[in-house]
């Protein structure tokens, strides 16, 4: 009797540990995708700093949408500058769900490579002698976007040193 309650509780903590850990497998496997949770329209203010200091700032727009090419999004920032307003018309693709890899298509051949971590995107790049780094950062209700640039100030045979000139930063509140 007391053999077959061990069996039993033995075989209750296989079933458990099945359950559990299919539980966390189909957990990552059903992940939202990021694009997927900034679909909306979004709008906020950029602040753009120069050399640590608030330079201007001017109303911005998002939206996002899904694409009919698939694991595809629209990707489109609105500029309301009353002196020189301007639109980016992007188009974010998921290349591959294991890795969360993304490429923002900029068009005309111009593409960055985006990595996703939680709620996060980041991309790095250099153009012209120039790093940049850019994120978006899903926060709640709120989706904040960064770009920082500069340019290397010195390097020696371990570390490049780059600088941080400027910044450019909205916090965007969905709308739609």
């Amino acid at each position: 009797m007391i053999y077959q309650i061990y069996i039993s509780i033995k075989k209750l903590k296989t079933i458990f540990l099945i359950f559990f850990f299919s539980c966390i497998y189909s957990n990552i496997n059903a992940q939202e995708i990021f694009a997927d949770k900034c679909v909306g329209k979004w709008e906020g203010i950029m602040h753009i700093y120069a050399i640590g200091q608030l330079r201007d700032s001017v109303s911005v727009q998002l939206l996002v949408q899904k694409s009919t090419i698939p694991n595809t999004w629209i990707w489109k920032t609105s500029y309301l500058s009353k002196t020189n307003p301007m639109e980016k018309d992007y188009k974010l693709v998921l290349k591959d769900t294991a890795t969360q890899t993304y490429i923002t298509d900029e068009g005309d051949g111009i593409e960055l490579r985006d990595y996703c971590f939680n709620n996060k995107l980041y991309s790095v790049f250099e153009t012209h002698e120039v790093l940049l780094t850019s994120s978006y950062e899903l926060q709640g209700d709120q989706l904040i976007f960064e770009v920082t640039s500069g340019k290397k100030i010195d390097e020696n045979k371990e570390v490049n040193n780059y600088s941080v000139i400027n910044v450019q930063r909205v916090v965007f509140k969905k709308v739609k």
